[in-house]
């Protein structure tokens, strides 16, 4: 119905001769046809097409899909599992699977009783953490930190992300106005206790406007405007 309705109304500005136009609309009308026959956006001919047309549509089956399948605390030989892995496969997409009854569980309990809780079911972590860490891979998503005396802050960007679009995030005026970037890596972050330390070890770094952010990276802009 989106599709629909986007396409009658290029189709009366496409009668201009606007050759641009005439061209969203054959397209539109090319994913129209293929949505009608049952085929998700997603895995249509127009999936991988940068068009910010399409992207304004924000059409559901367009966006990326990851399966989370609710499954017994140890499941073995779930034939139903082992079919939504197949179906899954052949979408290119992945499954996760989680435990609802542990996962209601661990949100009740605090930081220590979590930790031996996932000792005794002998996990690393929470299913939640997971779901976030595949939701990020999915949608090529990444995470950079502001620390202060106060306050850490996380902060999400795209992947390739450069310094400046990073610290507009934060605020517009910081990328305008945009300086450097005193950036620390998270594994140096913690090895050396903090900011003064990795600073005496020679590992906080000063990063210019090509700098491509990193997963993890504690940053501290400087920005004039």
């Amino acid at each position: 119905e989106t599709v629909k309705k986007a396409r009658i109304k290029l189709e009366r500005v496409a009668r201009s001769g606007d050759k641009e136009r005439i061209n969203q609309f054959e397209r539109l009308k090319d994913l129209e046809e293929q949505l009608s026959k049952g085929i998700l956006g997603r895995e249509s001919s127009y999936a991988e097409y940068n068009d910010t047309y399409f992207k304004d549509l924000q059409l559901i089956t367009m966006k990326p899909c990851l399966y989370v399948a609710n499954v017994e605390e140890n499941p073995k030989d779930n034939k139903l599992l082992k079919q939504l892995q197949q179906y899954a496969d052949s979408k290119r997409t992945k499954v996760l699977p989680l435990c609802n009854q542990i996962e209601a569980e661990l949100a009740e309990l605090d930081s220590n009783e979590t930790k031996e809780f996932l000792e005794q079911l002998d996990m690393d972590e929470p299913g939640l953490n997971k779901l976030i860490r595949a939701s990020y891979e999915m949608l090529e998503l990444q995470t950079f930190f502001t620390a202060g005396p106060k306050e850490v802050r996380a902060w999400t960007i795209s992947k390739g992300s450069s310094a400046p679009q990073a610290a507009g995030e934060i605020h517009t005026d910081f990328e305008k106005g945009f300086i450097r970037a005193e950036t620390i890596s998270y594994p140096d972050f913690i090895k050396y206790e903090g900011e003064n330390g990795a600073q005496k070890a020679g590992k906080l770094r000063s990063e210019g406007s090509d700098y491509l952010v990193k997963d993890g990276d504690i940053i501290h802009f400087k920005f004039n405007v």
